[in-house]
């Protein structure tokens, strides 16, 4: 075992109920048995405690895991538990593009003035790494090529303008502070435990009750996806080895078009191509994402999860816990979609 495994390291996570911040708690204390994490949550709509309880691990978590909700816009809360921990990872966002389009001032305060108030209280403790959980978003659409780590920064959103502020922010405490910041800006992230809001949870659920598939205008908007899985560990390799003040992106290659996608799913479940329904396109919505990913390939990381199988293990996977999304899609989000898509 490495040395740095056997140091003991108090991470603080902040969204870590939500979909890829628990994946990230649940692989941190499995892979590091001497790690603590303080899990700071708000719980909003997308927060989930029940995301810890589709594994048969907890026991590992023991002593070694606390919870605490709140908001990391309250500044007493943030510097109690930056003031315990060595290390942080934001992954609290409001992060649905749809919804930032209905309401850009919940984005602008949780992923702007939230960011900025853990910035404040990671610069009094002197933490030893700030990880800023970041998205392709920030770069816009590429129609040809891929984005690197430099490219000009065009968002599209209310969403995407607030990660990259927020990126933007935390870069600058780096060069007037020294603060220790990391930014990794991942590809579209799929897996267990992901609010069905997104596309994937979305369009299996969907096909599950045999209700109708809402797809964006033509359905060719193309994007990279990445086991969630692949995702966390590429974030835990650069909290070891990543080099402060620097951005990484993280991507598996595997761009897809979203009619394509929906195809893919439908047929895996052995439901009819009819539950397809075209709606309305968003308004300005991004064509294709595309991340150069050399950077972090040099550090020997790359995707360990096949595209197909790992679709296929997240369709088996909400197939076998309806449990923990049928109870999500009676109440606050069956509405919402029911509204937005003007669904039966």
């Amino acid at each position: 075992m490495l040395e740095e495994e056997l140091e003991t390291k108090v991470i603080l996570v902040t969204g870590g109920a939500g979909f890829i911040g628990s994946n990230f708690i649940k692989h941190v204390l499995k892979k590091h048995p001497t790690y603590i994490v303080y899990n700071l949550d708000k719980l909003t709509y997308a927060g989930n405690l029940d995301n810890f309880n589709d594994t048969k691990s907890i026991p590992f978590f023991d002593d070694r895991y606390h919870f605490e909700k709140g908001d990391i816009c309250d500044r007493k809360i943030v510097r109690d538990l930056t003031h315990l921990s060595n290390i942080i990872v934001n992954f609290a966002a409001e992060s649905h593009v749809d919804k930032s389009l209905l309401s850009p001032e919940d984005f602008l305060k949780t992923n702007v003035i939230g960011t900025w108030n853990l910035l404040e209280a990671a610069r009094e403790k002197n933490i030893e790494k700030f990880i800023q959980i970041s998205t392709d978003e920030v770069y816009g659409s590429i129609l040809e090529g891929s984005s690197f780590e430099d490219s000009p920064l065009n968002p599209s959103s209310p969403y995407a303008q607030s990660k990259a502020t927020a990126d933007l922010l935390a870069l600058n405490y780096f060069k007037n502070y020294n603060l220790p910041v990391i930014i990794p800006r991942s590809s579209n992230n799929f897996g267990p435990n992901q609010y069905p809001e997104k596309v994937i949870p979305l369009f299996v659920t969907n096909a599950l009750e045999d209700k109708e598939l809402p797809l964006y205008g033509d359905g060719l908007n193309e994007r990279d996806w990445l086991y969630v899985e692949d995702n966390c560990e590429a974030i835990d390799l650069l909290i070891h080895k990543g080099k402060k003040g620097e951005i990484y992106n993280i991507g598996a290659n595997n761009e897809v078009r979203n009619i394509d996608l929906t195809k893919i799913i439908l047929g895996h479940m052995n439901k009819p191509l009819t539950l397809i329904k075209q709606v309305k396109d968003r308004p300005n919505h991004d064509r294709r994402y595309s991340l150069n990913t050399e950077k972090i390939r040099s550090f020997r990381w790359e995707p360990q999860n096949n595209f197909t199988d790992a679709l296929n293990k997240t369709i088996d996977w909400y197939t076998n816990n309806k449990w923990w999304w049928e109870k999500i899609k009676s109440g606050e989000y069956k509405e919402y979609y029911k509204k937005q898509y003007g669904l039966r």
